[in-house]
C-alpha cells in the first residue's frame, strides 16, 4: 500500500534521494504497518521522532506502536525543536 512519509528539520536527511517534494516521500509499505515500525524500518533515530502525526492527528508514543497505517495515509514526523 502507498503512504506519504513527511519528515522535517534534521530528519529530512532520512528521506530517499529521489523525492520530488523536499519533505515528502511516497512509500510502499506492507499492510499492518504502524508508525513505530515505519520509524524502525526507515532507520530513523527514535529519540529524534518527537512529534508524530497520522493524517494531521498527534499520536502518543503508545499509539505509535498500535495504530495501523492505511492506504493513502500521511505520517509526519518532527524532531524536538528548541525556541526562545
Amino acid at each position: 500500500m502507498n503512504i506519504k512519509l513527511k519528515l522535517y528539520a534534521s530528519l529530512m536527511r532520512y528521506l530517499p534521494d529521489d523525492v520530488a517534494d523536499r519533505h515528502t516521500a511516497v512509500l510502499n509499505v506492507p499492510e499492518g504497518m504502524t508508525p513505530a515500525k515505519l520509524i524502525e524500518d526507515r532507520k530513523l533515530p527514535k529519540e529524534s521522532c518527537f512529534l508524530v502525526l497520522l493524517n494531521g492527528v498527534y499520536l502518543t508514543p503508545a499509539e505509535r506502536e498500535t495504530r495501523q497505517i492505511q492506504e493513502g495515509d500521511a505520517v509526519a514526523i518532527w524532531p524536538p525543536i528548541a525556541g526562545g
